[in-house]
């Protein structure tokens, strides 16, 4: 591989900056890579592992002169970030972030991007529920996909060169308009989670009554809804107040379905049962053939992996 930007600034130090940084050494992706983290204890982290070629003090010094700045802090914060940064970026530079919402990061950053400098919104999506500078590996996104949502602030050029990036990584890319974005992550990643959160409550009460039985004799199927909520709570909550729409949409639609299949439990509809869970198998083994997964339990990770 060759490399595609001279510098880059990644603002954020956690499990996806941290393993884009990985990444772009394996592929001597970019020339130098500066980084900021806004807590002195994550900066002190990413020096004693050689995360960055530089960690710098403020995100003033780690954006000046870079030509790609990746805002990868939590979606809350992007907008202040962005606002302190916007006077120190040069003309020609690309700012992109890695947030899992694309409407509200539009609406919110690119108000402070200054005239002669680019915004492209990307998302990939990959991550484990470890959290971070020591979580990142530079294999996260082989062979995952980064979906790419340009704006009015995206020249052909500059779009195309974040792709060609994002492939460097490791990653597949597909572009997409922003509404559409957050309506696909509402379904494939954002109700799934506020799923496991609440089956994970409900069995933490259920515990309370039940002497540890939940906990104690989970199978695998509780397991994985464990680890998925064990992912970043400040990330999580920035995701569901900021794709809010979409969220409560797809979460009605979640709802009738219950609803549908409580009904033909109760009523003894057998038929409909294995009906339906023979279209959601066949869905589970075009994840498989599609390579998004394997077939080994707890999603594909064995003992210790990340």
């Amino acid at each position: 591989m060759s490399q595609v930007y001279g510098k880059v600034a990644l603002i954020g130090l956690g499990l996806i900056a941290s393993s884009m940084f990985w990444a772009m050494q394996r592929g001597k992706v970019a020339g130098t890579v500066l980084g900021y983290a806004r807590s002195e204890e994550t900066r002190d982290t990413a020096r004693r592992i050689g995360l960055c070629d530089e960690v710098c003090d403020t995100a003033a010094e780690a954006v000046k002169d870079a030509d790609l700045i990746v805002l990868a802090t939590p979606v809350g914060a992007m907008a202040r970030v962005m606002q302190d940064i916007a006077p120190h970026l040069k003309p020609g530079a690309v700012v992109i972030d890695v947030g899992s919402v694309k409407q509200t990061i539009i609406d919110e950053v690119t108000p402070h991007i200054p005239e002669g400098v680019h915004f492209v919104g990307t998302h990939p999506m990959a991550g484990t529920e470890h959290s971070g500078p020591e979580a990142g590996f530079a294999t996260l996104f082989d062979n995952r996909w980064c979906l790419i949502v340009p704006t009015e602030l995206s020249p052909q050029d500059a779009t195309e060169k974040v792709e060609t990036f994002w492939r460097a990584l490791g990653a597949n890319t597909e572009r997409m308009d922003a509404e559409h974005h957050d309506l696909v992550c509402a379904v494939v990643s954002h109700i799934p989670h506020l799923i496991a959160y609440t089956m994970v409550g409900v069995a933490d009460d259920l515990r309370r009554v039940s002497d540890q039985e939940v906990i104690k004799f989970s199978a695998a199927g509780f397991r994985d809804f464990t680890r998925i909520a064990a992912s970043d709570p400040t990330m999580w909550r920035d995701v569901f107040l900021t794709n809010k729409d979409a969220t409560i949409e797809m979460l009605g639609r979640f709802t009738e379905e219950l609803f549908a299949l409580q009904r033909a439990i109760r009523t003894g509809d057998g038929e409909q049962l294995h009906a339906y869970f023979t279209r959601t198998r066949a869905i589970r083994r075009s994840i498989l053939e599609a390579g998004q997964d394997t077939d080994k339990p707890d999603f594909g990770r064995g003992q210790g992996e990340k």
